[in-house]
This record gives structure tokens, C-alpha cells and sequence, in this order.
């Protein structure tokens, strides 16, 4: 489990990285604007993520028993 974490992070930061990389204006304004947004709309976005990801991980961890 402690390489499937791992990789996942490696996967992310691939992800994460691709945007700054190929287009750093659009990147940078991206970034600017949610920057401006207040704190309770950033919650909920954060808040869907990370249920998005459990959901994600669960469906996959299923699958693969």
C-alpha cells in the first residue's frame, strides 16, 4: 500500500504540473481568480474534491477485489 500512495502523489504532481508547464498565462490567471473568491465557496469546492477522490478510490478498491 505504502508504492500505491506513492504513485498516486507521483500522479498528482504529474497532473498538477501540466498547467504551469503548458500554459502558465492561462495558469496564472486560473490561480488569480480563484484567489478572489470568497472562503466559503473555495470550502465547498475543497469539500468536493475530496469526496470526489473517496468516491473514486472506493469504486477502484472494489473493482479490483
Amino acid at each position: 500500500m505504502n508504492t500505491t500512495i506513492w504513485m498516486a502523489l507521483a500522479l498528482v504532481l504529474v497532473l498538477e504540473g501540466l498547467g504551469p508547464m503548458f500554459m502558465p498565462r492561462f495558469w496564472r490567471r486560473l490561480i488569480l481568480s480563484l484567489a478572489q473568491l470568497p472562503d466559503r465557496l473555495l470550502h465547498r469546492f475543497g469539500g468536493g474534491l475530496v469526496v470526489s477522490g473517496v468516491v473514486i478510490y472506493y469504486m477502484l478498491s472494489v473493482q479490483g477485489r
